[in-house]
């Protein structure tokens, strides 16, 4: 761990700025946002069940060592600033409270990416460890980029955290189940014919960040079409709704 901080410990922004060294001129401002990358590591300040200090009131949840983050209402996963802080290239460092008001955040640990969500704001699992030895983040990262599951009858390890992106098993799911939303039952293909085949989105039932490193996927079993409003939905909390308490949610209106 490149700086000296103690995991379970209580800091300050300030206390932070003396012990990685950052100049006057280089505090606050980005700082303040809950995110920044200073000297080659990421600092991520995580409000958790509670409005931030900006007003955003953001759905942090910690369960056991995985932090369920979000970034900023503005930002994806495509922002720069995030797409390095996900790289596996630096150390994160994730420090979290559960009243804004205290300017004093927990030390969680160093924390590295297992799994995303390609939604506004960016959503994020984190694994938090927690021992002081030197964590593999380029390896691990390396297997979060693999996205190779669906393996077409060969018996091969893999490492799941994008199954729904994955072309063959989303082919297969929609082929059987139709264009159908599974919640709301909006059809892109009958509504605007060919152009809008390809906006219908497959989610997956399982919590990506709950089952472990290597999973066989079912595209009938595991995936469900779900236009994107719906997915969005779906992944507001975690663990995500489930598709039959979102169809309650509208037979409810």
């Amino acid at each position: 761990m490149k700086h000296p901080f103690v995991v379970g410990d209580f800091y300050s922004r300030k206390d932070i700025y003396k012990i990685v060294n950052v100049p006057i001129h280089r505090q606050k401002g980005a700082w303040n946002t809950g995110y920044t990358i200073y000297d080659d590591s990421a600092f991520i300040f995580a409000n958790l069940g509670v409005p931030g200090t900006t007003g955003h009131d953001y759905a942090n949840l910690l369960v056991g060592n995985i932090l369920h983050w979000y970034s900023k209402t503005t930002d994806t996963i495509h922002v720069s600033r995030l797409k390095r802080i996900m790289s596996g290239e630096i150390e994160v460092y994730i420090f979290t409270r559960t009243d804004s008001k205290n300017v004093n955040f927990i030390f969680q640990g160093l924390g590295t990416l297992v799994d995303y969500d390609d939604i506004k704001p960016a959503y994020v699992a984190w694994e938090l460890h927690k021992d002081i030895t030197p964590i593999p983040f380029s390896n691990s990262n390396a297997k979060v980029k693999q996205r190779i599951k669906f393996l077409e009858g060969t018996k091969t390890t893999s490492i799941t955290t994008r199954y729904e992106r994955n072309p063959k098993a989303r082919k297969e799911c929609l082929d059987h189940y139709g264009y159908d939303c599974q919640v709301c039952d909006f059809n892109f293909l009958n509504f605007y014919g060919d152009i809008g085949k390809d906006y219908i989105h497959v989610h997956h039932l399982v919590e990506i960040s709950t089952i472990g490193d290597t999973y066989e996927i079912d595209p009938i079993k595991d995936l469900r079409p779900v236009c994107p409003n719906c997915h969005a939905i779906l992944h507001k909390r975690k663990p995500a709704f489930s598709i039959n308490e979102l169809k309650t949610m509208l037979t409810r209106k």
